[in-house]
């Protein structure tokens, strides 16, 4: 219904009330149970005083709508107790006393009792709608607060899940990305140093300085990732442990591998993942910071779960560095990725002048076990 509507059809209701009981000949009555339909038309703004001015109509003629609506309407917008309780005596009067006064009988006991209980139900009648439709109105905005409030928490729900397969999804980038570029640059230094071809040595310091280009931008493209929605599932490579000889074949440095799992063991595919990518962020680091250097690569089982470690010595001298920028997050994508799964990654420089990543990893991670991850 309209706005206008709801004010101006109790209004008439209330009108043809007053007609209905005082008839169309002018008089006292009819007016003030026409002042009385009136006063309906402020009574959301004022309703007790509208309530006030149909009083005087429902006294003297009997009416009911105009003081019934108005009784209402205090109820339902000014809900004090002390107040209701005022407005409903009033009506209760207005309705058990005659007029004129003179005509108040109360020796017929029954009688009496009888238009005392109808004088009270009412004047609890529109009292006690006036309550419902103002808790109903209640109920409803608190139901809708909680909805919009439901439905924002599931938005950041979402959010949150959408940024942390983001983030994983960037530090695998990094990984796959600096390593593969990284070895692009050693293959293309060492063409450059071995080879007599001026062509070849001008295409090899090319490479070198599209790598290092390349690897300057990585950290552009995580932001732009983190920006841009992607099937993390499809783009993410899962690498496990059986890929660690090759990926050490190919990696161009002296290692030596040391595996002491057994072939049938039975560990997450996340905590194989997690060290696959840390025997090859370690390995980049190697080419970056130490090369030349001698590394052995170690993976073993204890009582705990899975050890992976990798140690490296002093670089060579007699080797040119690869001049790679570091963005200073592999380290910490790593000890992210172990306090992820419930394990652990220490690394530090040792007293030989080399550098050792040591990474612990659970049988089961957490999300496996029932928990959350860290």
């Amino acid at each position: 219904m309209p706005g206008w509507a709801a004010v101006v059809a109790p209004a008439l209701l209330a009108a043809g009330d007053a007609l209905l009981v005082n008839g169309v000949e002018p008089g006292l009555q009819l007016w003030v149970s026409l002042l009385a339909a009136v006063a309906l038309l402020w009574r959301l703004r004022f309703p007790v005083t509208a309530f006030l001015a149909g009083l005087p109509g429902m006294y003297l003629s009997y009416i009911w709508l105009a003081p019934m609506i108005a009784l209402y309407t205090v109820a339902a917008r000014r809900p004090r107790r002390w107040l209701l309780a005022c407005t409903g005596l009033l009506m209760a009067a207005a309705q058990f006393v005659p007029y004129p006064l003179s005509d108040l009988s109360l020796s017929h006991r029954r009688e009496t009792a009888v238009n005392l209980v109808d004088a009270f139900v009412v004047a609890a009648t529109p009292i006690a709608l006036g309550l419902l439709t103002r808790t109903r109105r209640e109920l409803a905005e608190r139901l809708d607060e909680l909805t919009r409030s439901r439905a924002r928490e599931d938005r950041l729900l979402a959010d949150r899940v959408l940024a942390t397969e983001r983030a994983r999804l960037a530090r695998e980038m990094h990984d796959v990305v600096a390593h593969q570029v990284s070895l692009i640059s050693l293959q293309a230094g060492a063409v450059q140093i071995s080879t007599d071809d001026t062509r070849a040595r001008a295409g090899a310091r090319t490479i070198r300085e599209l790598s290092v280009r390349t690897l300057d931008e990585l950290r552009h493209m995580v932001g732009i990732l983190r920006a841009a929605g992607a099937d993390t599932e499809e783009l993410t490579p899962q690498p496990r442990l059986a890929d660690l000889p090759r990926l050490i074949e190919l990696s161009a440095l002296d290692v030596s591998y040391e595996n002491r799992c057994e072939p049938d063991a039975e560990r997450s595919e996340a905590v194989e993942r997690a060290a696959f990518r840390t025997v090859q962020e370690a390995l980049t680091n190697v080419r970056k910071h130490a090369p030349g250097s001698k590394v052995r690569v170690r993976v073993g089982e204890e009582p705990a779960g899975l050890v992976v470690e990798v140690r490296n010595g002093p670089a060579d001298a007699a080797v040119p560095a690869p001049e790679l920028p570091g963005g200073g997050h592999g380290l910490v994508g790593l000890r992210e990725r172990a306090q992820s799964l419930g394990g652990t990654l220490e690394a530090h420089a040792t007293r030989e002048g080399g550098f050792v990543v040591r990474a612990r990893f659970p049988r089961e991670t957490p999300r496996e076990n029932g928990g959350e991850p860290a």
